[in-house]
């Protein structure tokens, strides 16, 4: 009953995991429809993305209502606008000075529709040039106290490539310049994972008499992990040449969560020695699982919710904080002490691809954001290839012999613990 209740359990979290990322799917890619709804911020940010000297923005704005429809209403402190970072900087040291009152009025950033110049039908629908190489922001500013704005905002944003294509028109290039190389990165890694597969096949063909069942699920891991970076070369090879990723994001998003859980679940698995050592888990063990498994699940969806809702969102902020929660779970896991030196690797690792990677995705130029990309698919790469060669099935593999006192001293410390702290 216990196992059919936990199959159960999994089937129902895929079923929503499908749900989530297909009802997302319609706003994917860098062609992004935000819904505004009665708000009142004074700054609302949108996408962000590097352009080159030929990059271009198409806006088209629908359904515009204001809480206060007054024809006496200043509409010229509301638009949209572009800004670099550095830009954004200086105007907020503007309107700390009391240079200006608006951030439209400033000379760093580039205006590109105010709402005064609106037309009778209520809509914008507009091309604009951005010659410019560097990334930007689209901002939205509403400079007027206590006005809310309702509307459907949809911004197309893309670089035209030099060479035209065989009907002599430009070929758009929807990926920012520091993003263009990513799906052959991607395509790069899942085919050096579908060959570690094939590699670790043939391993356990060749070692079959020392194979254990957690050699086949490292394997299942494996092709989750090339799946998952297949999904997303063609995920982002779409949206490079289309600016959608047709259906590409849900199977990236699904793959993604299945190869994180799988992934976390096999790290906690080794940890207890499971067909290693014992064919059974014990409960301190199997409350591991339960909080391991959720953590992941939750960053999963967060991360969903990030990619697909965008900066425009009033809690983006906060789902952004949460989508770290998965390597907290990691101090979990230095509680199963079995093979402690692997865990030292493991914390590494998940440190690595969730602090250093994401401070080098901030601090290297837009034109490089790439290889930022590079750098956790390496580290990642180098995890794997590290666990598989210790974990290899061998008949006299040293990190499978566990000194006595060693594993009473990691039982006694399991028994001690009544809970585990997040």
């Amino acid at each position: 009953m216990a196992s059919t209740s936990v199959h159960h359990y999994l089937l129902l979290i895929i079923i929503v995991i499908i749900i989530l990322a297909g009802s997302l799917s319609l706003t994917s890619g860098e062609i992004r429809v935000s819904e505004i709804r009665s708000d009142d911020r004074s700054i609302i940010p949108f996408d962000e993305f590097g352009f080159t000297h030929s990059g271009r923005l198409e806006l088209r704005v629908s359904h515009i209502s204001l809480s206060n429809p007054s024809p006496d209403l200043a509409l010229y402190q509301l638009g949209f606008f572009l800004c670099t970072r550095d830009s954004w900087i200086h105007v907020l040291h503007q309107i700390q000075d009391q240079e200006i009152t608006c951030a439209l009025h400033s000379d760093a950033v580039k205006p590109v529709f105010t709402f005064d110049l609106l037309n009778s039908s209520h809509t914008i629908a507009l091309s604009f040039n951005q010659s410019d190489a560097n990334q930007y922001t689209l901002v939205f500013a509403n400079c007027l106290p206590n006005l809310r704005v309702s509307m459907q905002v949809t911004s197309m944003m893309y670089n035209l490539d030099a060479a035209a294509d065989a009907d002599g028109k430009d070929v758009r290039d929807y990926l920012s310049v520091g993003k263009t190389l990513l799906p052959k990165i991607y395509f790069f890694f899942s085919i050096t994972y579908f060959s570690l597969g094939a590699l670790w096949t043939y391993v356990l063909i060749k070692k079959r008499m020392t194979v254990y069942r957690i050699h086949f699920f490292m394997l299942a891991v494996l092709i989750m992990k090339a799946l998952n970076l297949l999904c997303e070369a063609e995920d982002k090879s779409y949206i490079k040449r289309t600016g959608s990723a047709h259906g590409w994001d849900v199977l990236f998003y699904i793959f993604s969560f299945l190869k994180g859980v799988s992934l976390f679940t096999l790290i906690v698995l080794i940890g207890t020695g499971w067909s290693f050592l014992k064919p059974y888990l014990q409960d301190k063990e199997k409350k591991v699982l339960m909080i391991v498994i959720p953590l992941q699940i939750v960053a999963n969806i967060v991360q969903v919710v990030i990619d697909e809702s965008g900066p425009y969102a009033q809690d983006w902020f906060t789902w952004k904080q949460a989508a770290r929660s998965d390597g907290k779970a990691a101090v979990n896991l230095m509680k199963l002490t079995l093979f402690r030196h692997y865990y030292i690797v493991v914390i590494c690792y998940i440190y690595f691809t969730r602090v250093v990677v994401y401070a080098l995705g901030t601090i290297t130029s837009y034109r490089y954001l790439w290889t930022s990309v590079v750098a956790g698919e390496l580290a990642t790469l180098a995890f794997y290839v590290f666990t598989g060669y210790k974990f290899r099935p061998e008949a006299h593999n040293p990190y499978f012999v566990i000194d006595d006192e060693e594993e009473e001293a990691a039982a006694e410390a399991l028994k001690l613990e009544d809970e585990f702290e997040l």
